[in-house]
C-alpha cells in the first residue's frame, strides 16, 4: 500500500511570506525610483561579486566538480 506524506505548505504562501514579498517589492520600487543612479553605479561591483558569491553558496559550477576523479569518455557521438 502506498502512503503519500502530506506536502508542507510553501512558506511564501503564508501570511508572513506574503508580507515579506510585498515589503521586498516596495523596497525594490523605492530603490529604483529614488536611488536609480546609486543602483546603476553599483552594477559593475555586483557583477564582479557574483562569481565569488556563487562559489560561496555552491551554485556556480557545482556539477563540474563531482566527477573530478573519474576519466571522461571522449568517444565522439555517432
Amino acid at each position: 500500500m502506498h502512503h503519500e506524506e502530506p506536502v508542507a505548505p510553501s512558506r511564501w504562501r503564508s501570511p508572513l511570506g506574503i508580507f515579506m514579498l510585498a515589503a521586498g517589492a516596495v523596497g525594490v520600487y523605492y530603490l529604483l525610483t529614488e536611488h536609480l543612479t546609486h543602483v546603476t553605479q553599483a552594477i559593475p561591483y555586483l557583477v564582479l561579486l557574483a562569481c565569488p558569491l556563487m562559489h560561496f553558496f555552491h551554485g556556480h559550477g557545482q556539477t563540474g566538480h563531482r566527477d573530478r576523479g573519474q576519466p571522461k569518455d571522449r568517444t565522439p557521438p555517432p
